[in-house]
């Protein structure tokens, strides 16, 4: 419904929001491929293969696909987020401000996640559907390719009838770019979470400005310090989004 949001949040999930990454479910249930799944997820966040390729190739790899009770095996097992995570999702249900989840990781993991009450309810999610399971209530957008990202952004800021100016856009890797430069397009805030070296080349080589730079930011080559990733707090965001809404980026 129009009217009911003062603005809006569209982030990525793995490494950004949780130290975990999209194709983990399946390491878990498949732990002989891990080696191999970590290397095709580097791939995709370094831009060197499509989304569809990277899902093509895991496709191949695996026998058959995740049933529900092994991911629920996974999310007992090992679903964490960074601190304050699921605080700034509370936070910003009560402030109006839309939370959307916008992500390589599978459509399964947030619908199981959801059901076992380990995600608060309202949040918009757009994933993979690579792995996904039917009989789940929650709006659930698909990411095929990393061109989605922007369009679903872009789909439900305008059902919302929210303004490109009042949209934070958050991103951690390379996989994130195509994301960025749709949001510095329209003029919407962009914020580096646990920045890669990856994103900062992206937005530098398409002259695209990263508003805030949040949490761990890494330089080329340094390696994920998940430790010092742990200590960070989300709810450090709230005065980054507050900023935002308010002074509509002149701050910048």
């Amino acid at each position: 419904m129009k009217g009911e949001y003062k603005g809006m949040i569209s982030t990525d999930w793995n490494e950004c929001l949780a130290p975990c990454g999209p194709f983990d479910p399946i390491a878990f249930a498949y732990p002989e491929l891990d080696g191999e799944l970590s290397g095709i997820f580097r791939m995709y966040t370094g831009n060197q293969i499509s989304l569809s390729e990277a899902t093509r190739r895991i496709g191949g790899l695996i026998p058959e696909s995740l049933i529900e009770e092994q991911m629920d095996a996974y999310l007992d097992a090992r679903f964490v987020t960074y601190r304050g995570v699921v605080d700034l999702i509370r936070w910003c249900a009560k402030n109006q401000i839309l939370f959307m989840i916008n992500t390589t990781g599978m459509q399964g993991y947030f619908q199981r996640a959801m059901a076992k009450g380990l995600l608060p309810e309202g949040i918009v999610v757009a994933a993979n559907p690579m792995i996904s399971y039917p009989g789940h209530g929650m709006e659930m957008h698909e990411v095929r390719e990393i061109e989605d990202k922007a369009k679903n952004t872009e789909g439900v800021m305008r059902a919302h009838g929210i303004s490109a100016d009042k949209v934070i856009l958050v991103g951690d890797s390379g996989g994130d770019g195509p994301h960025f430069a749709w949001g510095a397009s329209v003029g919407a805030y962009l914020v580096g979470s646990m920045t890669k070296s990856s994103l900062e080349k992206y937005c530098k080589g398409k002259g695209i400005e990263i508003g805030t730079r949040f949490g761990v930011t890494y330089s080329e080559g340094e390696r994920r310090d998940t430790a010092r990733e742990m200590e960070v707090d989300f709810m450090g965001l709230v005065a980054v989004v507050e900023r935002v809404m308010k002074e509509n980026h002149k701050e910048r």
